[in-house]
């Protein structure tokens, strides 16, 4: 009998927010993280996402005893609340140290200033009980070709991978890839790059990536594909599940919300491969809108949730043995047509569902 798989989910405190965006301020009020950490269980979730700051606010103006201390503090938060740290992320886009990138940037000034944050980023990672660093190399491209040597760029961010792993023998470092946004030109755009990255360090089983739904869309890649592509090479540490609405900014929309076939195949690729029997998390990286008011700060992350778990639903109540005959027929029409049927719900053996097998044989 096969394996079921009980899915275990997470967000990152920044899911709820704020409503700020680039053209307009803030339209809801803030909670704290405590506010936060006690949503996490009735909402469904278990895992919490950070960035470094979030678990060390002010970290770059604290002494090492002070953000140990913190650390410690939110390690107990979670701990009262039957909640662990999915990973740590170094927040490295905001500092002003960070304008001209981290591991790319060309004064080496600031290259030491990202290795340096990263560093201390593994200490509170470790802090709040977890291996896991998450890299989203924001701002690690260019504005203009000509102001970095690429060949060089990448061989900067290989080294910094290998100066983390050799600080941490445990560590794991899942590289989160994004082709835009906010840099004009991006250098690791796609899991292939970070893949290809991994392969490279000191220790490339300890090295993976995390992949989401609109960072892939955004590259033109089905995100689908780009999890398999991953899950074949046993790297895909976590997913950030949301949608996009085309090749646009960046928008965290709730999962399903754009392109539900999408969300379906997303699910599908994670549910066959077994992905979440080694304690891996479902993660969610989604914004509410900003005309939500505030007591609905937290709707996206269920409707989110609750969606992943009915397209699993749907996954695993599909007709496997229909599906086979169509594909072995080569009536990709047909398959396409039970698929559409299956999520509309009404390939239930209803007149119209019940003509595909003969679609099938009339195809061989």
């Amino acid at each position: 009998m096969t394996e079921v798989t009980s899915y275990r989910f997470s967000f990152g405190p920044w899911n709820i927010s704020e409503g700020a965006d680039p053209f307009g301020p803030e339209v809801r009020t803030p909670y704290s993280l405590i506010e936060k950490l006690d949503w996490y269980r009735p909402l469904g979730f278990e895992g919490v996402q950070f960035h470094d700051d979030d678990v060390v606010e002010g970290l770059d103006d604290l002494q090492t005893g002070q953000v140990t201390r913190r650390a410690q503090e939110v390690r107990q938060a979670l701990a009262d609340r039957g909640l662990v740290a999915e990973f740590v992320a170094p927040r490295l886009w905001f500092h002003p140290q960070t304008i001209d990138g981290g591991f790319t940037a060309n004064a080496a000034a600031d290259r030491q200033y990202a290795l340096d944050r990263c560093l201390r980023t593994i200490d509170i990672a470790r802090e709040v009980d977890t291996r896991n660093v998450v890299l989203w190399l924001a701002r690690e491209g260019t504005y203009i070709r000509e102001s970095k040597n690429a060949r060089l760029a990448y061989q900067r961010i290989l080294e910094t991978l290998n100066r983390m792993l050799e600080y941490d023998p445990e560590v794991r470092i899942w590289i989160e890839p994004k082709p835009n946004e906010p840099m004009d030109h991006a250098y690791v755009p796609t899991i292939g790059h970070a893949i290809a990255l991994a392969y490279q360090t000191v220790a490339p089983d300890r090295v993976g990536g995390l992949i989401e739904t609109a960072h892939a869309i955004l590259a033109g890649l089905d995100p689908a594909d780009e999890m398999a592509f991953a899950l074949a090479h046993d790297k895909l540490g976590s997913v950030h599940l949301n949608d996009q609405n085309g090749l646009k900014f960046d928008q965290d929309k709730s999962f399903g919300s754009a392109n539900l076939r999408m969300a379906y195949n997303q699910v599908r690729v994670l549910e066959e491969a077994g992905y979440g029997r080694h304690g891996e998390f479902i993660g969610l990286d989604v914004k509410v809108m900003r005309t939500q008011k505030q007591p609905g700060s937290t709707a996206h992350l269920t409707n989110s949730r609750e969606t992943f778990l009915h397209l699993v639903e749907k996954v695993r109540s599909v007709d496997r043995e229909l599906e086979q005959k169509l594909i072995d027929a080569r009536d990709y029409e047909a398959l396409d047509a039970y698929t559409l049927r299956h999520l509309l719900g009404v390939s239930d053996g209803s007149a119209a569902d019940s003509q595909l097998p003969a679609m099938a044989a009339a195809g061989k």
